[in-house]
């Protein structure tokens, strides 16, 4: 099954201006998708193929600076959470404003997070 993937930063502009609308295989979603470079506040919905939302989130905000949120299903609702990925996150989709979607492969970070490096794998199929 595919999931439609909608972020909204609305806080931009005078209503608001998207941030990614992506598609992605549900079960490559699960639970768990990282997003780079989220903006200070989005909400979110979750569709199936048929348009019916699975979950939503309006006002989820960032609690701290960095390249990397990750946003968590637990049922019908989201959550925001602001990470340094680890060993963890690798392997996870990783939403990408403007509508792409790839596969961590890498990440590397200084320990005073000055600095990072990561690796993402593109993919799509017609």
């Amino acid at each position: 099954m595919t999931e439609t993937w909608e972020l909204w930063f609305p806080n931009a502009g005078a209503t608001g201006l998207p941030f990614t609308r992506t598609k992605v295989d549900a079960a490559d979603a699960a639970d768990r998708v990282l997003v780079h470079a989220a903006p200070p506040a989005l909400d979110v919905t979750v569709r199936d193929e048929s348009g019916a939302v699975l979950a939503s989130a309006e006002g989820l905000e960032r609690t701290r600076p960095g390249p990397m949120s990750a946003l968590v299903r637990r049922g019908d609702r989201l959550e925001l959470e602001d990470l340094w990925p680890s060993d963890d996150e690798i392997g996870l989709l990783v939403l990408l404003a403007g509508g792409e979607t790839g596969r961590l492969t890498s990440w590397w970070h200084a320990e005073d997070r000055s600095e990072w490096r990561w690796t993402l794998e593109l993919y799509n199929h017609i």
